[in-house]
């Protein structure tokens, strides 16, 4: 069974799309086999992988052919829907330029059924009439990767505490929490140190209830654990050092991380143990993956429908000593990258 890894962050902003397609395109080089599930109802994961310009584009390019559901909102569409079918596979694209990375598209009708299963997840007696919902969204996600063979699944989330990502973090197997230097991101560890403590707690709740285990789609029995955060979207100060006033936020992001967030989850029962943070050569207080802003880089690299490190020459449309440096900086972004892939999959080793 592909283990699954959301990116979270109820703050905007912080860039997990960009984050979510360049790690799993990176991943998926190195012989990974990767989905990646927007579940945000914007949609830009979607539209970055195929080049859709509006959500609606995506509407008609992946409407349901020959019965097989195309997107996530459609895949979902037999337990919200009440059809009297099971929930079945979604159709898959396949991301062009990689072989081994896959898509399962969003849609922006996904947001219609975020009422529907926060009553469901209430666990009140109401829940009878409701009770495939909860574990509906695990069960479409892994019955898709296992029709596709997929290794590793990436989950792109919106920045929100609505139900819907209360499911699928709980229902993940880590979570990522991508960040960016400056006070809202201070403000959101102090929020999620709170949050995420009380979804764990839910969790545990709704795996004991015997209407869930007897639903048609099973609530799972998973704890998720937190795989580490992102640093991203600060201004270098030459060689890719972050100037004094961005890492000034770092610092105290690090700081929060360490004294606020980790605590509460070590608390929760959602943390690593140590070693498996170790072997995978970083410590979970510190990023996992800190990296500048991609500059001009990401309006190329969305443009192309290839992550930053892959550009061309052609594509990047730079010559000389410009094009030299922005060569060295894709280098770079390519480095840290990989070595954000390899934690990775370090840690899920380690786990299994």
């Amino acid at each position: 069974m592909a283990v699954v890894v959301s990116l979270f962050n109820h703050k905007g902003g912080v860039s997990k799309t960009t984050t979510a397609f360049n790690l799993g395109w990176m991943l998926a080089r190195k012989g990974q086999r990767v989905m990646l599930v927007d579940c945000d109802p914007q949609c830009n994961l979607t539209g970055m992988v195929l080049g859709f310009e509006r959500v609606e584009d995506a509407d008609t390019v992946l409407a349901p052919l020959g019965g097989k559901p195309r997107n996530i909102r459609d895949g979902l569409a037999p337990a919200f829907e009440s059809r009297p079918s099971l929930i079945q596979a979604v159709q898959c694209v396949t991301v062009p330029g990689n072989d081994n990375l896959f898509l399962l598209p969003g849609h922006i009708g996904l947001a219609e059924y975020e009422v529907t299963l926060g009553i469901a997840q209430e666990l009140s007696g109401s829940v009878m009439t409701l009770r495939n919902l909860p574990g509906s969204l695990r069960y479409l996600i892994d019955k898709t990767a296992g029709e596709n063979g997929i290794d590793i699944v990436l989950i792109d989330m919106s920045p929100s505490l609505g139900a819907v990502n209360q499911n699928l973090l709980t229902t993940s197997d880590y979570f990522i929490v991508p960040m960016h230097p400056d006070y809202f991101s201070m403000m959101a560890i102090e929020s999620l140190s709170s949050v995420l403590p009380k979804w764990r707690a839910w969790s545990e709740a709704a795996k004991s209830l015997p209407i869930l285990k007897q639903a048609e789609y099973p609530f799972p029995e998973i704890s998720p654990k937190f795989m580490g955060y992102v640093v991203q979207k600060y201004r270098p100060r030459g060689n890719s050092v972050p100037s004094q006033a961005f890492q000034q936020w770092i610092d105290q992001i690090e700081n929060g991380v360490r004294d606020r967030l980790i605590p509460a989850l070590e608390k929760a029962g959602m943390m690593l143990d140590e070693g498996t943070y170790a072997a995978a050569g970083f410590n979970p207080s510190e990023p996992m993956l800190q990296m500048s802003d991609f500059n001009s880089l990401i309006a190329r690299s969305q443009e192309h429908q290839v992550p930053v490190f892959e550009l061309t020459d052609a594509q990047i449309e730079q010559v000389g000593v410009v094009l030299g440096t922005t060569k060295e900086s894709m280098e770079r972004f390519k480095t840290l990258f990989a070595n954000a892939a390899d934690r990775v999959i370090s840690i899920i080793s380690s786990s299994l």
